[in-house]
Parts: C-alpha cells; sequence; structure tokens
C-alpha cells in the first residue's frame, strides 16, 4: 500500500540527505529528473543554434527556444491525463515519446518548420510527466521529508540549467548541434530505464470508475487550487516571484551589452548574471532545508516573498555587470529558500488524486507568467534604460508582494483541502 504522505515519516527521524537516497525509489526518481533536465537543456541549447546555421535567421532560432512554452497554455488539460494513469507509466511513456521525437531532429537536411513542429509535440510530453513526478514524490518519501526532497528536486533543476545550457552552447559551437541532440535523446532512454527499474507500479489516482470528462476534471482542479485559501496564496506567490525573478535571466543580454558598451567582456557578463539566479537558488535551498527547522520555515515565507524583488531593486542605479550578478544571486538565495517550502506545503494540502492536476495549473502558470514578464519587460526596455526598467519592475515587485502577505494564511502545517475528496465527480 503506498505510504499517506501526511503521516508517513518512514522511519527515520529528522529529514537528511543520507536518509532520502537511502529510499531507492526516490534515488531513481532524482536520477532520472536530473538526468531529464540535463538532456532537455542541453537540446534547448543546440536545437536554437540548429535554426539559425540552417535559417540564419534570429526570429527562427529565438522562436525554437519559445515554442517550449507553447504546450504549457493547454498544461492543466494534459496533467489531467496524468491522472487517469499511474504515475509511473506516464513518466515512462513521456520519456520514451520525447526520444522518439528529438531522434527525427538528427535526419539530416530537415526543414526548419518541421523542426519546430517535432518540438512542440515533444513539448506536449513535458506537462504530463512534470505533473506525475511531482504528484508521485509525496508517496515516495513521506510527510517529514517532502521539505527536504522538494528543495533537493528543485535545486536539481537549476544546476541542470546551468549546466545544460553550458554544454549545449558548447558543444553545438565547438562541433556540431547534433551531437548534443544525441546526448538528449539518450538522457530520455535513461531516465526512463531508471523509472521502470526503480520505481514499484502504483494503481491510478483517477481510476476508471472514477472518470468523467476530461475537461470537467481539469476544471476540478481550478477550482481545488484557486477556491481553497491557503493553496490560493502559495500560488499567488509562485506566480509573483516568477515574474519578477524571470527578468534578469530573460534581459541578461541585454544588460550585459548596455553595461559595458563595446567591450568583448559582455559576454561574461551575460553569463555571469544568467548563472547568478540558479547557483543562488541551489545554495538557497539546500542551507534553508538543512539549517531551518521545518516549523520555522512557513513563518519565514511571508519575509522571504517580500524580500526576494526587494533585493534587486538596487539594479535601478545602473551598477556594473558583477554587482548586478551578486544581486541576481542573492535574489535566487531568496528564492531557494522560499519556493521549496511553497511547494512541499502546497503539495501536503492538495489530497490524493487530485496532485498532478493541481501541478499542472501550478506549471502552466509559472510558464505563462516566464513568457509574459520577460515579453513586458523587454518591450519597455526597448523605449527606457534597462537599469530603470528592473529598478522600478522589482520596486513593484515588493509592492505587490506586501499587499499578498498582509492576507497570508497564519497556520501551521497544511492540512489536505478540505471537501476536495467529495467534489462533485
Amino acid at each position: 500500500m503506498a505510504n499517506d504522505p501526511r503521516t508517513a515519516t518512514h522511519s527515520g527521524g529528522n529529514a537528511t540527505f543520507r536518509s532520502l537516497f537511502r529510499l531507492r525509489e526516490y534515488r531513481a526518481v532524482y536520477l532520472a529528473t536530473l538526468i531529464n533536465w540535463l538532456g532537455d537543456y542541453l537540446s534547448r541549447a543546440a536545437v536554437t543554434v540548429l535554426v539559425y546555421h540552417k535559417s540564419q535567421s534570429v526570429l527562427l532560432s529565438a522562436a525554437s527556444f519559445a515554442v517550449g512554452f507553447l504546450p504549457w497554455i493547454v498544461g492543466p488539460l494534459l496533467s489531467a491525463i496524468a491522472e487517469r494513469y499511474p504515475y509511473r507509466r506516464v513518466m515512462i511513456v513521456a520519456d520514451l515519446t520525447r526520444m522518439a521525437l528529438i531522434a527525427l531532429l538528427l535526419v539530416p537536411h530537415m526543414p526548419v518548420p518541421l523542426m519546430l513542429l517535432i518540438l512542440l509535440l515533444a513539448g506536449l510530453a513535458a506537462p504530463p510527466a512534470q505533473a506525475a513526478r511531482s504528484a508521485l514524490l509525496p508517496e515516495l518519501v513521506g510527510r517529514e521529508r517532502l521539505p527536504l526532497a522538494t528543495a533537493l528536486q528543485q535545486t536539481a533543476s537549476q544546476t541542470a540549467q546551468v549546466v545544460g545550457y553550458l554544454a549545449g552552447a558548447t558543444l553545438a559551437v565547438a562541433l556540431t548541434p547534433r551531437i548534443a541532440l544525441g546526448l538528449d535523446v539518450l538522457t530520455f532512454l535513461f531516465s526512463a530505464l531508471l523509472v521502470a527499474s526503480g520505481v514499484r507500479p502504483r494503481p491510478a489516482t483517477n481510476p476508471d470508475s472514477g472518470r468523467t470528462h476530461l475537461l470537467r476534471e481539469t476544471g476540478e482542479g481550478f477550482r481545488l487550487v484557486f477556491s481553497h485559501p491557503l493553496l490560493r496564496s502559495i500560488v499567488t506567490v509562485v506566480f509573483t516571484v516568477t515574474v519578477f525573478a524571470i527578468v534578469p535571466e530573460g534581459l541578461a543580454a541585454a544588460w550585459a551589452v548596455e553595461g559595458t558598451p563595446g567591450h568583448s567582456s559582455s559576454n561574461l557578463d551575460q553569463g555571469l548574471i544568467m548563472a547568478a539566479g540558479p547557483f543562488g537558488f541551489v545554495l538557497g535551498g539546500i542551507l534553508f532545508s538543512r539549517l531551518v527547522p521545518a516549523h520555522r520555515r512557513a513563518r519565514l515565507v511571508p519575509y522571504l516573498a517580500v524580500s526576494m524583488p526587494l533585493l534587486l531593486v538596487p539594479s535601478i542605479f545602473g551598477p556594473p555587470a558583477p554587482f548586478v550578478a551578486a544581486l541576481v544571486m542573492l535574489s535566487g538565495l531568496t528564492q531557494g529558500a522560499l519556493l521549496p517550502t511553497l511547494n512541499a506545503n502546497f503539495t501536503l494540502a492538495v489530497p490524493d488524486g487530485y496532485r498532478a492536476r493541481a501541478f499542472g495549473v501550478v506549471g502552466s502558470g509559472v510558464q505563462v507568467t516566464q513568457f509574459t514578464a520577460v515579453i513586458v519587460t523587454g518591450l519597455l526596455a526597448d523605449h527606457f534604460r534597462l537599469p530603470l526598467v528592473v529598478g522600478l519592475w522589482s520596486i513593484g515587485g515588493a509592492v505587490v508582494m506586501l499587499l499578498i502577505v498582509l492576507s497570508w494564511p497564519r497556520q501551521g502545517l497544511p492540512e489536505p483541502a478540505a471537501g476536495a475528496g467529495r467534489m462533485e465527480r
């Protein structure tokens, strides 16, 4: 019988890295996730180079990167599918599907429009796979270890982003983009094998007898997330963090050039700014999860939420790139402390049978807000000085966060959303 994440402790005392990695199923999912993300970021960087080489078009190259956001528009619907089947099977099928589709990009002389279509189709497998993985995690580690496990998953994502982008771009420029794509194909295969061999089968949380219409099931996920006070507060903070956290990464190239005009060091400055956030996130996630007791983490959420955009406000004065990178790193450190805590509390508050749908709502919202924030601030930066745009954007973020946390629910560890399990089907 699957462990109940609200009561299971796996008899290990306090949660530690050692106690987590003693769990065979968690090790398999963690390694599969890390390998999966590495391949994903590796191929994103390589595909942009490949498309640019074939088309000599900056627009098409950017489109090959942006197409990864599009599947998340229907992410909640796709995530509802993950609830209908065993999570393990969803993850395996999604990996094998992406493996087969990415392998098609290795075919020589493929037209760019067809490449973009393949990328779009491959991206459709990401929302259900990610939702299934997030929903399965509490069943693997139990309530006590969930915050630490969540922090490890999210810091692994940030690490994979830095390494994958760097390796993908390097392989694409120094050798050929197809080597990076070939490695991506292998990562999906290894990920599927790890999950198949390391995770035991479990029944679907929404079996045939409980199914209705897919759109209705998707709507139930939205209603659960936005009708429950704690869940609604958590997703509001997460979306707001995303709106203000993605800006340094999205504008790093222009920011570096504007900060060091006419100097070859602008590429290094861009790399510093882009890597600073993920580096800070990794550091903050690990330190906060290990050094701050669980009962204090929830109390610190409002303070962390306000300080995240506040740390970027000094950029309004147009400091040099290394100072900007330091600000971004501190902001990332705060995110690393904040988001895993919110993620774990969100997971604990969502009842069985709704987790994949709930995570689909959050995942899609994060992707859409990221895309929107980069587009809006990019348009503003075309008309005003970039440091001014980022500084004022961050001031606005601090004000919005302050208004949100003033109504933050004052409660301890979350309980499952009341009445969700009785929602009319």
